[in-house]
């Protein structure tokens, strides 16, 4: 099967020549400066676009298109439309999305309404009312008492986000925990099918009102023991006194001087004799001379007579 060519469209002269036509009516139009020529586009035969680009603040690669028309026995081209429209490398917001496809958890504050979507598959029909008012009653109580409840696929797609949040077994603090929460006192279960694998924690130490996973856990587990540090004994902390070396230290006896009223007695530092030295023993006190020629030992602390000689003690001889 042979393809005819397409003949490219060429923009007629009249159309092509209204470059200052187009510009001026650019210009006219008095919303910011025009720039340089960027190229003309036929559109249908009788009309063609020109393109200028656009120095505006802010409209980083826009442009001014400018449609000029002229019928087919015509000479002059006439404007049918100036706008200014992105350009290739235009800076453009992003495509429109809906409203109800941008709103996102979390999103929802204090006093908005949130209405689900119509044919909402996380939602089937509950059962019809009855008439009889104690079949309403346990129908409340076992939860089919409202006019729609949740599908299988909606239990199914909440339980893979609370499996797969915080509140699952893959979360750092579930990971690091050495017990789980559905051995702990404050896991709740829920009700309906997902009992076994989910409920909610109820110590406000820890993901108080939050959904778990039967297999999530933490440091505040009801049966969490923490092993107490034993005491030191006070033997352990007393000092050895063998390893101690004790020197006696013998003092010598200062003689008292004669100190001037006003000025400080000087202090006199204690003499220390090492030990293994022969005790010093005090000057004995000179003898006092009696008449018969014996020397009489003087009193401590007696006063002497300037005016008494004193003879000469004889040498000791060696035994």
């Amino acid at each position: 099967m042979s393809t005819l060519p397409v003949a490219e469209t060429v923009v007629r002269p009249v159309l092509a020549g209204a470059v200052d036509l187009a510009r001026a009516a650019a210009v006219d139009l008095g919303e910011g400066a025009v720039g340089a020529h960027l190229g003309v586009r036929d559109e249908d035969g009788d009309s063609a676009t020109h393109r200028f680009a656009a120095e505006l603040a802010g409209y980083h690669g826009w442009e001014w298109s400018v449609v000029v028309a002229a019928c087919p026995e015509d000479e002059r081209a006439t404007v049918s439309e100036v706008v200014l429209l992105p350009g290739a490398d235009a800076l453009v917001s992003p495509g429109w999305l809906p409203w109800e496809e941008r709103v996102r958890a979390g999103d929802l504050g204090p006093g908005d309404l949130l209405p689900p979507p119509a044919d909402d598959p996380r939602l089937v029909p509950g059962y019809l009312a009855s008439d009889d008012p104690a079949v309403e009653e346990v129908a409340l109580q076992v939860g089919l008492g409202r006019r729609q409840v949740m599908s299988r696929e909606g239990r199914l797609d909440a339980a893979d986000r609370w499996f797969s949040g915080d509140g699952g077994p893959g979360a750092p603090v579930a990971v690091a925990a050495e017990q789980h929460c559905g051995t702990c006192g404050f896991y709740l279960p829920l009700g309906g099918s997902l009992r076994a694998a989910f409920g909610v924690c109820g110590n406000e130490m820890s993901a108080d009102g939050r959904v778990v996973h039967a297999e999530h856990g933490c440091g505040a587990h009801s049966d969490t023991v923490v092993a107490e540090l034993a005491a030191t004994p006070v033997s352990e902390l007393s000092h050895d006194d063998d390893l101690l070396d004790i020197v006696a230290v013998v003092r010598a006896e200062v003689p008292a001087t004669e100190t001037v009223p006003g000025e400080p007695i000087p202090a006199q530092a204690p003499e220390v004799v090492p030990s293994g030295s022969p005790e010093v023993q005090p000057d004995p006190a000179p003898a006092e001379i009696s008449p018969q020629g014996t020397p009489t030992p003087a009193e401590p602390g007696a006063p002497l007579d300037p005016a008494t000689p004193i003879e000469p003690d004889e040498p000791s001889r060696a035994e």
